[in-house]
């Protein structure tokens, strides 16, 4: 049986000019894993300045992403970040605070843009600016994968730090998400409040300790 071909991603095509308007991209981090804040970034390249190498941060080492992000943070016409909380994702939920967080990221910037591209199928609603969702857009869009890593790198950075105050949970291994050691570790440690504790992991440990 013939094997699938795999397709290839379109290229996009902008809507107008990034060399002639202010288009800035977004993108998030921090989705998935049962701690710590939800982060979001935001970008506008200077398109004087190339950064070769941008490309969806997942798709990316650690050593790359650092050395792009220190470039981003020199190069970029603006950039900002925007956070939620765990409290604010167990009182919003994780899409409507990813949401929050990128528009916080574009405010953060404090630069107004014609455009703003956003990965996924969502954009954040309240916006000021004319805003249009690209699927896949942290691999078609420059701005967009300039997002990413900053989003990453900055949200890998506060998990470093936690990880310095609070060893034995190993957020520096596991980045928060649901791993088996994690779990494991979960069994016997407190839930600290960067917790999520509407993830069912997260919430599944509570309700048994509540019957103790």
């Amino acid at each position: 049986m013939p094997r699938a071909i795999k397709a290839e991603l379109p290229p996009f095509v902008y809507p107008i000019d990034p060399k002639l308007h202010l288009v800035c991209g977004i993108d998030e981090a921090g989705r998935g894993p049962l701690m710590g804040n939800v982060t979001a970034a935001c970008v506008v390249l200077d398109p004087k300045k190339s950064i070769p190498g941008l490309n969806d941060s997942k798709k990316l080492s650690e050593k790359k992403r650092e050395q792009l992000y220190e470039l981003i943070v020199r190069d970029a016409l603006a950039f900002g970040i925007g956070e939620c909380s765990p409290r604010e994702i167990d009182d919003l939920n994780i899409l409507n605070a990813a949401l929050l967080a990128m528009r916080r990221a574009y405010e953060n910037m404090d630069l107004a843009c014609q455009l703003m591209l956003v990965d996924g199928n969502k954009v954040p609603p309240g916006l000021t600016v004319l805003a249009q969702a690209v699927v896949k857009g942290d691999a078609r869009v420059p701005e967009i994968a300039a997002a990413s890593i900053l989003a990453k790198v900055t949200r890998d950075r506060e998990l470093y730090q936690l990880d310095r105050q609070y060893p034995q949970y190993g957020f520096a291994r596991h980045k928060g998400y649901p791993t088996a050691a994690h779990l494991a570790a979960l069994e016997h440690l407190p839930l600290l409040d960067c917790y999520r504790k509407s993830y069912g992991p997260v919430r599944e440990i509570l309700q048994r300790r509540a019957k103790v």
